[in-house]
This record gives structure tokens, C-alpha cells and sequence, in this order.
């Protein structure tokens, strides 16, 4: 071998290495790789920047905007209600949770997907006396798979079309991967529905404790023209909330407690929830719901710009001592209190005769700038915002499911590219304001576009120093091998990889390899690449090798032994159903 090989092989080694065996962000790792490769003089700057512009890359980019449409809207909790309806069995709640996560994984990130499924499971699982571990891992796999029906559905395909694309010049169309990912999704749901129960545990989550939470008590009001009039409290979802539980319903002057599940909700009713903050963030999420406190509606604020903080009053506090009616608290800091807790307890009583104390924690809703601007200042000790906590424009989730419908459609039947349609979709977002500008800024994931477009470098590097071929003859060593067998061998390298390190960046890594074992095997390359599009996304047997495995984790209560369970015979089924479907769609 050339020593520019040898020199990239090492770096490429001692990439997966540290990926897999340190914490340090994966995202600083690839850019050390790619500084090493330019540092060497293997690479010119034009060359390691490469992914940067790659077109897959930026239509990642852009449909993280597309996304936060959808999230902004509340389009994704929208479509939940509709989707899932309210199953009685385990095996009904499994097919609810399998057949709309792995169609939504087509269209959608998936990871959006999981986010939004993941409470309405936890409850199901409760209303059900179900452990959440029988539905939440099922739910990872099932958008897993679902994902590699279309060009769209993951990140890892997008960005091999892209590879496509700029090296050998090949589109692949919106549902052209839909002929095997949709015989996999049969497959895998098949297997999951009639082995998840019996192979994963009895175990509960690891939800948040409430009685060593800070304690607040919430109080909303049921929308007199909202669609929760005339649902009973486990209809629409308040039974099982992830951060608290409904204390009591205050219905015309009358004060219901220890109400039971089945109460049907009626217009006005004030709703008091016990819980910690994020509990007011789920509320905000449900809706029909609103703010019971007057002086919410008397903020100056639109209602999209709105965030919940906790700010922890300080002794230089002008209204110490004060009632907080007296404090005029409103008028002073733009930011209406919710609820206050002291010690870690709530405090009862009305909120406005409560007199204000060094060390409360106030729940607040208010400006999202109110934490850069207070943060420094000596009213409060401590000033901090609730993630994900801005109420949704629930008016235009079907502008933005309507945005989506344009782009797949204008994409599937050619009229538009893939990165041309998602820079449309994504335009038209902003747009109709169905995500802020700072919003969807704050949407886009740059640590994964970075470890994605680093990963190139280390492509292009073997590609030019010959180490992908070298890898490739180390591959086919064996006498006589046939296509079909370099094919399984290439699929089953790029799983290990993708369990390794990132699932993009194995894709990355043996794009150049499956080019040079099918350029000395003499056959097609397009059966290769295709199988690592498919092994890059099949990640099921560690919680670390694919995001949505990791976030069900500790709602499921998982252990790693548990994803070894389900998910080693789940990879060898796929794996074999890709083998043996890929040469047949694309033949060598």
C-alpha cells in the first residue's frame, strides 16, 4: 500500500475507535479525522469540505425546518390523537403503535415521530396496566424500519443520494427504495407483533419522581369551543401525564376531588394539576386547554412567543413581602406568575394573596427573551427556561401537514427535486409563520450536519489513496466469492459499523468500499449501495448506534441486554429479507 493509504487507514481506525469507546461529542472527533487529512496534504481544503455542499447533506438541513413546522403547529400531537384512537389490549396497542410509527417514519423524521409517540404510550400503558417496555422499543424499530420506505424517511438515505449524486451521477426517486422497504416493514412488523411480548420484560419506566420534584401546582381551564367538552378525563388524556397528576376539577363554584377517570369534562371547568414544571409544558401541549390565571391573557406578548421559566426570587426582589396581587408583578416584568413553590412543596391557597419570600421558585409564563434579559439581573438568583415549552399554533397544523402532502407529492412525481421540494416546503414554513425564523434556527441539528459532511472527507480520502480498493481485495480474499455473498458480506460490515459509531457515518465510510468490491467483482455498484442504505438504518441491537433507541431508554426502563433480545433476531431477519430482495430489484 501507498503510505497515504496506510496514513488514512490509521486515521479512519483511530476514528471508530474513540467514537466507540470515548464520550467525546462525534462531531469533534470527524472534524480532528478531517483536520488530520488536511494537516497531511492527503486531502486539499476543497476536498474535505466537500460534504459541506453536498446535496443530500443540505436537504437534511432543510427538512429539520420542515419538521419544526410540524412540531410548532402541533401537527405531530394532531395526527397522534387521530392515529392511535384509544385501544383496549396489549396487541391492539402494539399494532396502533407499529403501523402509524412506521408510515409517519416514511414522510417524517423519525426521530419527531418517537418524541411524539412516546407519551401517549406512556399513557396507554398505564390506563392499560401494561409496563411501558412491551411498547416503546417496538415503536423505536418500527420508525426504524419505517424510515427506509423513501428517499425522505432517513437521514442515512439522503445522504448516500447524495454520494450518488455528485460521484457517479445517479438520482434515486422518492419511492424507489420502496420496493424492499416495504416488504421489511411487513417483516419487521410481523416479528414485532408476535415476539416483542415475549421476548422483552415486565418493567416499569423511569419516569420522574413527583414527590422529589419541585412541586407546583397548574391550574387550566377546558376551552369552552375546544374538542375536550364532553370527553371524560381519560379521553382526552390527562390520566397519565409524564410530570404530574390531576389533583382537582373546579366546576362552578364547586370543588369535585379524587375525581375518577371516567368524569366527562365540561366548558369552564378549572383543572388543578400537581406536578413538577414540566408539567405545565405538557399541558401546554394538549388541545382545548388554557391558562386558568386571568392575567394570561392580559400579557402583551403574542401567544407563539410565549415560554414557561422558573426564576428563583432573590433578596434585591422589589416585592418582597408583598402579596403577589400587591407586587404587581405583571405590569413590572411582562411575565404572569402560575404557580410558586417554596421549599420544594407548593403553596396552596389563591395565588394572588400569597406574599412573595427570598428563595420561592415562580413557574412563569413570558417572553422568550425573558431569560437573556433577567438572567443577569439581582431580582432573581436563578433564571431558567423549559425546553420545548412554547405553546402550539394548533390553527395551523393542517396548513403544515398541507405544506408536507406538497413536498412529497411534488418530489415523488418528479416535478421537483428532493433538496429543491424540501427548500420550497421549508420556505413556505416560514412563510405562513408556521415555525419563527429564530425557531426553525434553533431546529436544525448542527452537530449531526457536521459529523455527516466531516464523514465525506473520510470517504474521498480512501477513495484517492486507494485504501477503499485494498479494503475491498481484504473483503473478497475468498475464492470464488459470488455477488450475492459480497453483497450479505457488505451488508453485514455496515451493520457492525452503524452498532459502532453514527449510522450516517458508517454509511459514509462504506459508500467507497461497496463501489470498489462491485468494480473488481465486474458487476453494478447500485445493489451495494442500496444495501448500505438499508444496513446503515438497521440499528436495533444497542441503544447508542440510532437516537430513537436511545430516547426509550429510560422511558421504557431498558437495559442493554434488553435491545440484544429483540433486536439481534429483528437484525437478522431484515438483514436476510435485504439480501435476498436487493439483487432482484437491482440486479448485478
Amino acid at each position: 500500500m501507498e503510505p497515504t493509504a496506510i496514513v488514512t487507514l490509521l486515521t479512519i481506525l483511530l476514528t471508530l475507535v474513540t467514537l466507540a469507546a470515548t464520550r467525546i461529542s462525534p462531531d469533534v472527533i470527524l472534524m480532528g479525522a478531517l483536520a488530520v487529512l488536511v494537516v497531511s496534504g492527503i486531502l486539499t481544503p476543497s476536498e474535505a469540505l466537500v460534504g459541506f455542499s453536498n446535496p443530500g447533506v443540505m436537504t437534511i438541513a432543510t427538512l429539520y425546518v420542515v419538521a419544526g413546522g410540524l412540531k410548532e403547529t402541533g401537527a405531530i400531537q394532531w395526527l397522534a390523537h387521530r392515529l392511535l384512537g384509544q385501544p383496549e389490549r396489549l396487541q391492539q396497542a402494539q399494532l396502533r403503535v407499529l403501523l402509524p410509527a412506521a408510515g409517519l417514519s416514511a414522510f417524517m423524521n423519525n426521530t419527531a415521530v418517537v418524541a411524539m409517540f412516546i407519551p401517549a404510550i406512556q399513557e396507554w400503558a398505564g390506563r392499560l396496566n401494561l409496563p411501558p417496555s412491551k411498547l416503546l422499543l417496538p415503536l423505536s424499530y418500527a420508525a426504524i424500519i419505517g424510515g427506509t420506505c423513501t428517499l425522505i424517511g432517513t437521514s442515512t438515505n439522503l445522504v448516500v443520494d447524495g454520494l450518488l449524486q455528485t460521484e457517479q451521477g445517479v438520482n434515486l426517486a422518492m419511492f424507489s427504495l420502496a420496493w424492499v422497504g416495504v416488504p421489511l416493514v411487513l417483516v419487521g412488523g410481523v416479528f414485532l407483533y408476535w415476539f416483542a411480548d415475549r421476548l422483552l420484560p415486565n418493567r416499569q419506566g423511569a419516569l420522574e419522581q413527583l414527590e422529589t420534584a419541585r412541586e407546583y401546582a397548574v391550574e387550566v381551564v377546558v376551552d369552552e369551543k375546544g374538542p375536550l367538552v364532553g370527553r371524560s378525563i381519560v379521553d382526552a388524556g390527562l390520566r397519565h401525564l409524564s410530570h404530574g397528576y390531576l389533583a382537582d376539577i373546579e366546576r362552578q363554584e364547586r370543588l369535585l376531588t379524587a375525581v375518577p377517570p371516567d368524569t366527562e369534562l365540561q366548558s369552564g371547568d378549572i383543572l388543578i394539576f400537581i406536578g413538577a414544571p414540566e408539567c405545565a409544558r405538557e399541558l401546554r401541549r394538549i388541545r382545548g386547554l388554557r391558562p386558568a390565571g386571568g392575567d394570561v391573557h392580559k400579557l402583551n406578548i403574542d401567544h407563539h412567543h410565549r415560554c414557561l421559566v422558573e426564576a428563583v426570587i432573590g433578596p434585591d426582589f422589589a416585592g418582597l413581602g408583598q402579596t403577589v396581587r400587591e407586587s404587581r408583578f405583571r405590569s413590572r416584568y411582562q411575565a404572569v406568575i402560575l404557580s410558586i413553590s417554596r421549599h420544594g412543596k407548593r403553596l396552596p391557597g389563591k395565588l394572588g394573596d400569597i406574599r412573595l419570600q427570598v428563595g420561592d421558585t415562580l413557574l412563569l409564563e413570558t417572553a422568550q427573551d425573558f431569560v437573556d434579559q433577567y438572567r443577569y439581573r439581582k431580582d432573581f438568583l436563578l433564571v431558567s427556561g423549559l425546553n420545548d415549552s412554547t405553546p402550539p399554533d394548533f390553527r395551523k397544523a393542517p396548513l403544515a401537514l398541507g405544506i408536507l402532502a406538497a413536498m412529497v407529492i411534488s418530489s415523488a412525481t418528479g416535478l421537483l427535486s428532493i433538496l429543491e421540494a424540501a427548500l420550497l416546503a421549508g420556505g413556505a414554513m416560514l412563510m405562513t409563520r408556521c415555525v419563527p425564523a429564530s425557531k426553525a434556527r434553533r431546529s436544525v441539528d448542527l452537530s449531526v450536519l457536521i459529523v455527516i459532511a466531516a464523514s465525506f472527507a473520510l470517504g474521498a480520502a480512501m477513495n484517492k489513496t486507494g485504501a477503499a480498493e485494498q479494503i475491498a481485495q481484504w473483503l473478497l480474499l475468498a475464492d470464488g466469492l459470488t455477488p450475492w455473498l459480497a453483497l450479505a458480506l457488505v451488508y453485514l460490515l455496515t451493520v457492525i459499523f452503524t452498532e459502532l459509531i453514527t449510522n450516517n457515518a458508517a454509511a459514509v465510510l462504506m459508500f467507497p468500499i461497496a463501489v470498489a468490491v462491485a468494480g473488481q467483482l465486474g458487476v453494478d455498484f447500485m445493489p451495494f449501495v442500496v444495501a448500505i442504505m438499508f444496513a446503515a438504518s438497521a440499528s436495533f441491537m444497542t441503544p447508542l448506534g440510532y437516537q430513537t433507541n436511545l430516547m426509550v431508554l429510560g422511558p421504557g426502563g431498558y437495559r442493554f441486554t434488553d435491545y440484544l433480545r429483540l433486536g439481534a433476531p429483528l437484525s437478522l431477519i431484515v438483514g436476510v429479507t435485504a439480501v435476498m430482495l436487493i439483487p432482484l430489484v437491482w440486479s448485478f
